[in-house]
């Protein structure tokens, strides 16, 4: 007589039917795509993909009932019939590319099961359906004109946008509080006093945002890295594949291709590093979390100290007029340098930023106005 299994606890039956529920939602969908699809061979695709997810339905159904746990399939969710709704209204397009991002998004849930689950039975099939979400990855692929595997999010920003984003942040921030000081006080000491303080918190604030956010880019890093070396373990041929896709779309002989592919797969160091810098797209690291906070912090303060510095040489309306020249310009040629990053023309991108620093100016300056008539006036 076969021994009853040991119930496992409520987390972990969660996450079962979590699974479950997507599963049913993705076979509801495929069928769905399948169905409103013209060309036979996507059809066929799609179909394909619709009786897989349908056979892991019943995959989950039965370790849910080898358990012994209370369950029902239920009907697809409200965001899948949504989704349905918009393919059948319009097409299948923008749905297909999310179902790309969901089945990315259980190689990665079921890669974590596999690692973390005590229940042999449920690591076996957390790795099964690992598997085969990455290949659906694949026709979704081809189905949707996209290359990579999509469950690695690697995308970076750079130290050269780190400087001029925080050299605006700081120069708009104090230029508008600088203005505020200066409707509320003619006072040069108060001014001063005000806008250095704020050019050093604007400047540590930026620092510790710069430093936080390349500690975060790091640590994504590090994680996808440990992804693929797992995905390497558990699924080399599948990776196997991916090498091979990858070295052909390079120019590479097919043959040549897979030959290249099973030799770098054959030392998984050499494998985890390629796919590293060919799949993931990350090179070198060239900076460290502390630098890029004490560079974005340096380019904070520099910003700031602008509509500040004018009061350290001069002082009364000549003061006031340089440093709005000195912040107008500067904003002009912060916004200009943005373009670099946003692909907008040079003048529109300038002007947009001036614009944006005139308008800062006169909120600033009008709140300073109120503040001293409501609450310091005579």
């Amino acid at each position: 007589m076969e021994q009853k299994k040991t119930k496992p606890d409520s987390q972990t039956i969660k996450v079962w039917k979590h699974h479950l529920r997507d599963e049913v939602d993705a076979h509801f969908l495929y069928g769905v795509f399948a169905s409103l699809e013209p060309d036979a061979d996507r059809k066929e695709i799609l179909s394909e993909l619709a009786d897989v997810e349908g056979r892991h339905v019943d995959r989950w159904c039965e370790m849910l009932k080898a358990y012994d746990i209370t369950f029902r399939i239920g009907h697809p969710t409200l965001k899948a019939r949504l989704m349905a709704w918009y393919a059948r209204r319009f097409s299948s397009g923008f749905p297909l590319a999310q179902m790309l991002n969901e089945e990315a998004s259980e190689v990665k849930d079921y890669l974590a099961l596999h690692r973390t689950s005590t229940l042999a039975d449920a690591k076996e099939t957390a790795l099964d359906l690992a598997k085969e979400s990455a290949m659906h990855t694949e026709s979704l692929q081809t189905l949707t004109g996209t290359s990579d595997e999509p469950w690695h999010k690697t995308e970076s920003g750079g130290m050269l946008g780190n400087i001029v984003y925080g050299f605006n942040d700081g120069l708009t921030a104090n230029f508008g509080l600088v203005a505020g000081v200066i409707a509320a006080t003619s006072d040069i000491s108060t001014i001063l006093v005000t806008g250095i303080v704020g050019t050093v918190a604007d400047a540590l604030s930026m620092g510790a945002s710069g430093y936080l956010a390349a500690k975060s880019e790091q640590e994504v890093y590090e994680h996808e890295i440990q992804v693929e070396k797992e995905e390497i373990r558990l699924m080399p041929d599948i990776e196997e594949d991916e090498l091979a896709l990858i070295y052909a779309t390079r120019g590479i002989p097919k043959d040549q291709a897979r030959a290249l592919a099973q030799e770098v797969m054959s030392d998984p160091d050499r494998a985890l590093e390629e796919k590293i810098q060919s799949e993931l797209k990350i090179g070198e690291m060239h900076t460290t979390p502390v630098k890029e906070g004490w560079i974005t912090g340096f380019a904070t303060a520099i910003g700031a100290f602008i509509p500040v510095a004018p009061f350290l040489f001069t002082e009364g309306l000549l003061a006031i007029w340089i440093s709005f020249g000195l912040a107008m310009l500067s904003h002009f040629a912060v916004g200009g340098a943005r373009s670099l990053f946003t692909g907008r023309g040079l003048f529109r991108s300038g002007f947009d930023m001036f614009v944006v620093g005139l308008g800062v100016a006169g909120v600033g300056y009008l709140v300073g106005e109120l503040l001293e008539r409501f609450f310091f006036g005579n």
